[in-house]
C-alpha cells in the first residue's frame, strides 16, 4: 500500500469501491493517490503542517488539562474517514478469534449475539471495547491508532474552531448527542451528520461515540509537549479518549475536551477510529 504523490498533496479520501474522492474541493488542484487499507475502511491524508492544539486564546471554559493554547506540527497522515463500524469489526472477530465486544458490568448494554450481528447494527460504530481491543483492530488492519494531535488536527484542521463544523453552537444536524440509551438506535451510522464533517472530511468527530487515541493521559502534558508530532507521555495509568459520545451535552462536545479513561475498561460510548503513516506499509 502507498501514496503517489502527481503534483502535490491533496486532501482526499478513498472511498469503499476505490475510488479517489477529494475532502476539499479548492485542493482539486493537487492529487495524492492512497490504496485500500487491509479492512477496506475509507481513510483521508492530512498534509503536514501546524495547527494551534487546546483551548483557542480567549475561549470561555476548557479544563486545565487543554491549556495552553500551543502550535503544532504534525507531520502528513492518514485517518478513518469513519468510526470503526460493527460490520468492520467483525471481520476482525471472524479473521483473529480477537474476542466480540461485550460490556462487562451491564449486560442489557450489549448489542452483539455471540459473534453475530444484525444487519442494523454494521454501519454504527463498535462499541465496549478497550484500548487494547481498539489497538489490536488497527493493527490487524495493518494501522495504528491516531496520536491526540493527530486526532485533534483532524477534527479541526488548521484554525481555532470550537466543534469540527465551526464555531456555530451543535444542533441535531450536527452529530449524535444528548441521548439517552434505547439500543442499538442509541447509535447512529456514521456518516449520517453531512453538516458536522470536519474541515478535512472526517465524520463524527463530535458525538456517537468517544473514541480512543494512542496517547497516555497526563493533565499537564500540554505544558511540556514537543512541538512537533507529540506522542504524549512515555507511559502512565490512564489512556485519552477524545470527540464526546451519544450521552454528553453541548459543553463536552468542543473539540478541546480530553478525557481519562481506564485502558482495560469497555461501556457503551466509547469506540474507536485508526490512523497511518505515509506511505501505508
Amino acid at each position: 500500500m502507498m501514496v503517489r504523490t502527481l503534483a502535490g498533496l491533496a486532501l482526499l479520501c478513498l472511498g469503499l469501491n476505490g475510488s479517489l474522492l477529494f475532502a476539499n474541493e479548492q485542493s482539486a488542484h493537487n492529487l495524492a493517490e492512497l490504496s485500500t487499507s487491509k479492512d477496506g475502511a475509507p481513510m483521508i491524508v492530512v498534509p503536514a503542517g501546524s495547527f494551534p492544539m487546546g483551548v483557542p486564546d480567549g475561549d470561555r471554559d476548557g479544563g486545565r488539562d487543554e491549556y495552553p493554547r500551543h502550535e503544532v506540527f504534525v507531520d502528513t497522515f492518514a485517518i478513518d474517514k469513519f468510526e470503526v463500524t460493527n460490520g468492520l469489526y467483525l471481520g476482525f472477530v471472524k479473521s483473529t478469534g480477537h474476542r466480540v465486544p461485550q460490556n462487562p458490568t451491564n449486560p442489557t448494554r450489549n448489542l452483539w449475539h455471540g459473534d453475530t450481528i444484525t444487519e442494523s447494527l454494521a454501519e454504527r460504530p463498535v462499541i465496549n471495547v478497550d484500548w487494547l481491543d481498539a489497538d489490536a483492530y488497527c493493527k490487524w488492519a495493518g494501522k495504528r491508532l491516531p496520536t491526540e494531535a493527530e486526532w485533534e488536527k483532524a477534527a479541526k484542521g488548521t484554525s481555532d474552531r470550537r466543534f469540527p463544523w465551526g464555531n456555530v453552537e451543535p444542533t441535531a444536524k450536527h452529530l449524535n448527542y444528548n441521548q439517552r440509551w434505547i439500543g442499538e438506535k442509541t447509535l447512529m451510522p456514521v456518516g449520517s451528520y453531512e453538516a458536522g464533517k470536519s474541515p478535512f472530511g472526517a465524520y463524527d468527530m463530535a458525538g456517537n461515540v468517544w473514541e480512543w487515541v494512542n496517547d497516555w493521559y497526563d493533565t499537564q502534558y500540554y505544558e511540556k509537549s514537543p512541538q512537533k508530532n507529540p506522542k504524549g507521555p512515555d507511559a502512565g495509568v490512564k489512556k485519552v479518549i477524545r470527540g464526546a459520545g451519544w450521552q454528553n451535552e453541548t459543553p463536552t462536545v468542543r473539540i478541546f475536551t480530553r478525557v481519562e479513561s481506564d485502558p482495560t475498561g469497555r461501556n457503551e460510548s466509547t469506540g474507536f477510529r485508526c490512523a497511518a503513516d505515509i506511505p501505508l506499509k
